[in-house]
């Protein structure tokens, strides 16, 4: 069980990777708003699978490495705290980009929404680069990998199930929220800033 210091830093953390405006969150949205929200219950069931594996495949090649070589975790750590600072820095720099209707169509089977939850969670670059960049630096080499990977992995799950819900269930107000003045490039600033302040706890932890 990671110690709840940890804890503490990593829940908010995640928390604003997964509510920034992304094409999960953008999909659930316009999903929400064309196929209501009961059938989008099952893109974002596929999401959160997609999600949980690209967590596990990033974390478990990092990890074992960081076993056989210990040596490298601290390196590690200083290369995942310096990206996260620098896609912090790179968040607050970010011209806001307006929410569209881009994704939005019906969907001809349950199945097929599905599907398109899970090859969009997996298929994202984006995705990748920071589970493997996020999770190794919280890990501790001196308690069960698997026990923390599962924690945290459960924590990923609920926080981007929550965030889908909440863009789903907004719909047009939503947008319309987000996409009025300043609204996206505030929210990308505060998700940027956490970053940028985790990515420097992680350099000097």
């Amino acid at each position: 069980m990671p110690d709840w210091s940890i804890l503490a830093v990593f829940i908010p953390t995640f928390f604003f990777v997964s509510i920034t405006p992304g094409l999960c969150m953008t999909l659930a949205m316009t999903l929400g708003m064309s196929v209501g929200m009961r059938r989008t219950l099952w893109m974002m069931l596929g999401e959160v699978v997609g999600v949980a594996l690209v967590a596990i495949a990033a974390v478990m090649g990092v990890a074992t490495l960081m076993l056989n070589f210990p040596q490298i975790f601290t390196l590690f750590k200083w290369a995942g705290g310096g990206y996260l600072a620098y896609v912090g820095v790179m968040m607050w720099r970010a011209k806001a980009q307006p929410i569209t209707n881009e994704y939005m169509h019906k969907p001809p089977s349950n199945l097929a929404l599905v599907s398109q939850g899970f090859i969009t969670a997996i298929a994202n670059p984006k995705g990748w680069a920071f589970m493997i960049s996020l999770l190794p630096p919280f890990l501790s080499l001196d308690k069960p990998i698997s026990i923390q990977l599962g924690v945290f992995v459960g924590i990923i799950m609920c926080s981007e199930f929550l965030c889908m819900t909440a863009y789903a269930s907004g719909g047009k107000s939503l947008r319309l929220f987000l996409n009025r003045g300043d609204n996206i490039r505030w929210l990308n600033r505060i998700a940027g800033a956490l970053l940028i302040g985790v990515g420097l706890w992680l350099i000097a932890g």
